[in-house]
């Protein structure tokens, strides 16, 4: 029995092991999805890019009946995906899927050196809320490690690069809008605000390339009309559909949206002086993944993979860990790394405890919360290492 014990710590600690783990259920669930025609996700991405490059609009409703899918991303996603759309249609979802995983694994073990010591142990917290990403063909995964590669870049002064990434996952999908915050935590704070305009603009033109519409800007117009409509249609996994909360918060919903960012933005300037930082840096930037899925208008459990991330790695850096820091920590978990999980949890279950107790987003709510508060909360320690930076 040791034997086997050690045999499996010593499997979950080789960091090969654990990703090559990853990728054969990567490949096993792109496989049983495509053979039961599941991959809807993918087959969205496909159809919305074919009908783009042969000048009609996913943006309606016909297209919503036909597929009984809404297609909520950019034009500008639309030319991006055109390779994998130009691929072979058996092996598109397997590049997809498997493209998607290396580069989320690659961001992990490519952050910054302080957070070295804990790269595996967020992978492993993170592994199955992935692949259950994985499993549906989610494009969280991209906005996620999008997240990290920004990060990483502005961490190594290379701002432009990173520049170029916020503002391809801010307009493709408008997550990553707020990681422009962190623009302000480095040097050289209007040459970087040029970089984003230059950006965005080459962007926002990038669909033009196609010459099938005579004003490809129109779908612009039409896809924010769908983003519109499309959270009135269901009870979505955030706060703002919270039990309890719901009847106050949602039909307010754009106002607490800029009330929270609104404070968030209050604490971060006060706490002006933390922002050579980085654990300070690193807390804003979960702060930000946790806000805006948490506070926005349609989320699904798979989604939350970006506020996990920014969660492990202020987690580990923290020096410290209460037992309601523990308790938040497997609570979250087990609210997604298991309940959702068809494999290790009945649905029947995990609906059950979802649309009952809301511990999902509530656990997350008080695991951001937390992250706030270690951000903003008098410390000596900050203190130490901004007079230590300051006599550099």
């Amino acid at each position: 029995m040791n034997k086997i014990i050690n045999a499996i710590k010593w499997f979950f600690s080789n960091p090969r092991c654990v990703f090559w783990l990853g990728m054969a259920i990567t490949l096993l669930a792109t496989f049983l999805e495509m053979i039961r025609s599941r991959n809807t996700n993918f087959f969205d991405y496909h159809d919305a890019t074919m009908m783009f490059w042969s000048g009609l609009s996913p943006y309606n409703m016909e297209y919503v009946e036909t597929r009984h899918i809404y297609f909520l991303y950019s034009p500008i996603f639309s030319v991006v995906f055109a390779p994998i759309f130009l691929l072979p249609e058996w092996l598109g979802p397997y590049v997809w899927n498997v493209f998607n995983y290396c580069m989320f694994t690659l961001a992990i073990w490519m952050l910054p050196n302080q957070l070295a010591p804990h790269r595996l142990k967020i992978f492993l917290f993170l592994l199955s809320t992935l692949l259950q990403s994985i499993f549906c063909f989610q494009y969280n995964t991209v906005v996620c490690y999008i997240f990290l590669f920004a990060f990483i870049l502005l961490e190594r002064d290379k701002p432009f690069f990173a520049i170029l990434l916020i503002m391809f996952s801010a307009m493709t999908k408008v997550y990553g809008i707020v990681e422009l915050a962190l623009l302000l935590c480095y040097p050289k704070f209007w040459r970087n605000i040029i970089y984003v305009l230059i950006c965005g603009t080459i962007l926002f033109l990038l669909p033009a390339i196609n010459q099938s519409f005579d004003n490809v800007f129109i779908l612009y117009r039409q896809m924010f009309d769908m983003i519109a409509n499309h959270h009135s249609d269901t009870d979505f996994v955030g706060i703002l559909f919270a039990r309890g909360l719901k009847p106050l918060l949602l039909p307010n919903y754009r106002i607490v949206q800029i009330a929270v960012i609104f404070t968030l933005g209050i604490f971060f300037f006060l706490r002006y002086k933390r922002w050579q930082i980085f654990q300070f840096r690193v807390q804003v930037l979960a702060v930000l993944m946790g806000y805006v899925i948490l506070f926005s208008d349609s989320p699904e459990t798979h989604t939350y993979i970006i506020a996990l991330t920014g969660y492990q790695m202020a987690f580990w850096l923290q020096p410290k860990h209460t037992k309601f820091d523990w308790v938040l920590f497997w609570l979250l978990l087990i609210n997604f790394g298991v309940l959702p999980t068809d494999v290790l949890c009945p649905p029947a279950i995990h609906i059950y405890v979802h649309e009952t107790f809301w511990l999902d987003v509530y656990c997350m709510l008080l695991a951001w919360l937390r992250v706030i508060w270690w951000a903003i909360k008098p410390s000596y320690k900050f203190q130490i290492d901004i007079s230590h930076r300051n006599n550099e």
